[in-house]
């Protein structure tokens, strides 16, 4: 049954800002971690095979849990769920993936605004098409000024010389993960109001991104030989933890807020925390003061327009 229950409208993005901050120290840990091992697929591997075996033990201790294991059996095998709804995990595993590879270097705050512009496009476009579990979500000047403003961020991250900096392809693939965020989020809200319960759409998103990053890590192995060994400080191994906490309230959140909204107030979050990492931590090709002073101030405002709803006439 779907989840009938409505939050406020501040209350719903306040939770989307959480799951942004999540996010960013998230994609922090994984940076380090893909540093430290010397291979970012296989750092989010351990990320994702983390967050699983929480996961596992969980649904296994709730009764909900394991009723909801036996409801999405069933509806697998009666093909009410189709296959596809159960791959927002390989999006997942994009995303981890590119922490891995990328932030390290990159700073939290330029990995998190490529990631702002593929959450936004592809967002708007999900919501426009009525893929997520709120069904067709009205594209309003506001949204669309939102997204716009969002994507002026972006712009300013990449002045100075950012992009002499940093290799091409560790631009994209943020930017990618963010295309793919959107339609994990999506996706996992479907599958949660299909079988009523989002710890299980988590779980579900989990056991796929832990499949696809096994194999890809296996492959990244052979060619590239063997990682260096596994670090000793448990908070490396936070970042499966974190996602299990996101992944969980995104799907929860999605069907309320629409793709769109969801994904600007994680950006928010992100940002804000991004700048407060970064500012601790430097890394080698973060933006400079103004430029991180610039995009949290216009994701803010994207934000705030998209909040806006038109006035009934």
């Amino acid at each position: 049954m779907p989840d009938t229950r409505r939050l406020p409208a501040f209350a719903a993005v306040g939770g989307a800002v959480s799951i942004g901050a999540m996010t960013a120290v998230q994609a922090r840990i994984n940076g380090v971690l893909g540093v430290r091992l010397d291979d970012g697929i296989l750092a989010g591997l351990v990320s994702f095979l983390s967050g699983t075996v929480l996961l596992a033990v969980i649904v296994l201790v709730l009764p909900s849990g394991r009723s909801g294991m036996r409801r999405l059996w069933r509806n697998v095998r009666s093909r009410d769920i189709p296959p596809w709804m159960l791959l927002g995990g390989a999006c997942g595993a994009l995303t981890v993936t590119t922490q891995g590879l990328t932030a390290a270097v990159l700073g939290v705050s330029l990995f998190t605004v490529g990631v702002v512009a593929g959450q936004t496009v592809h967002g708007l476009i999900l919501d426009r098409i009525g893929f997520g579990p709120a069904g067709v979500v009205a594209v309003t000047m506001g949204r669309v000024a939102g997204g716009a403003l969002a994507l002026v961020a972006v712009g300013i991250s990449l002045g100075g010389d950012v992009l002499e900096d940093a290799p091409l392809w560790m631009l994209i693939l943020p930017f990618a993960a963010g295309v793919g965020i959107a339609w994990q989020q999506a996706t996992n809200g479907r599958l949660a109001q299909r079988v009523g319960s989002p710890m299980i759409a988590t779980m579900t998103s989990f056991i796929a991104g832990t499949i696809v990053l096994a194999v890809a890590a296996g492959i990244s192995v052979l060619v590239q030989g063997p990682p260096e060994p596994l670090p000793a400080e448990p908070w490396l191994y936070l970042g499966g933890a974190l996602g299990v906490v996101y992944i969980f309230l995104g799907a929860f959140l999605v069907a309320q807020t629409g793709v769109l909204l969801l994904g600007l107030g994680s950006v928010l979050g992100q940002l804000v925390t991004a700048v407060l990492i970064d500012a601790i931590w430097p890394a080698d090709s973060a933006p400079a003061i103004w430029q991180i002073i610039a995009m949290v101030t216009v994701a803010v405002t994207g934000v705030l327009v998209a909040l806006i709803r038109p006035r009934r006439r």
